[in-house]
């Protein structure tokens, strides 16, 4: 289920204004999928309700008892939100899909490069003291934190390291390309806690994120020495 792109005109407006104000009697995940569509152009897809069961534990809507993700997984893989949305279909949409976490398609506006929260952290300081471009950077509550780098990272990244030397050490970093999705704030990731920006977008980063190849040495360089 998909919906059509809005005139030019309307996303230039949204495009113009800082931040979506919050949708009157709407969740907090509604009013940022009318951000992430419509300030960011990212695509959006309804994630799977997390209900809690005996003892507390996290369990998922989706059928199967044991899902290893409650929640982080798309709800039908055929319902999505398309970026550049009109506000009022975003809305309606959202509203279709109660409780729903918002999660985002990794591959087509971007890819993610997933490395262990503290290096992540350590990373971006990096980063930022030697400024170097990064783009959209999210922690999740299981400890990762995912950078958002140019779509096609992921399948280059082997390369990518090959050619940064970095081809032989045991490093806990991977990309995740096309099939893949996150979980965006401010949604609970597999019942464990919310995701957070630690570098929130901007109109700049979120539209056109950096090449992997720029930060990829940092990115290396913090999860090489979280081993040691």
């Amino acid at each position: 289920m998909g919906f059509t792109i809005g005139g030019m005109r309307e996303i230039r407006e949204l495009r113009l204004v800082p931040r979506i104000p919050r949708l009157r009697g709407r969740a907090p995940e509604g009013t940022a999928v009318a951000e992430y569509t419509g300030l960011w152009g990212w695509d959006v897809q309804p994630g799977t309700r997390i209900r809690r069961l005996a003892g507390g534990r996290a369990g998922c809507s989706c059928e199967n008892a044991e899902c290893p993700l409650p929640g982080a997984h798309p709800r039908n893989p055929a319902l999505l939100i398309r970026a550049g949305s009109p506000l009022h279909e975003v809305a309606a949409a959202w509203e279709r899909t109660p409780g729903a976490t918002v999660l985002l398609p990794v591959g087509r506006t971007f890819d993610v490069i997933d490395v262990p929260g503290a290096a992540g952290h350590r990373a971006l300081a990096r980063l930022e003291r030697l400024a170097l471009p990064c783009g959209p950077v999210a922690v999740a509550p299981h400890g990762r934190a995912w950078f958002f780098v140019a779509p096609g990272a992921a399948a280059e990244l082997t390369g990518l390291l090959y050619r940064a030397g970095w081809d032989g050490a045991l490093l806990d970093l991977r990309g995740l390309g096309p099939g893949a999705h996150i979980t965006a704030p401010p949604s609970d990731h597999a019942g464990l806690g919310p995701v957070r920006w630690l570098r929130p977008p901007d109109l700049e980063t979120a539209a056109r994120p950096p090449e992997a190849r720029l930060l990829l040495g940092a990115l290396a360089y913090a999860c090489h020495r979280a081993g040691e």
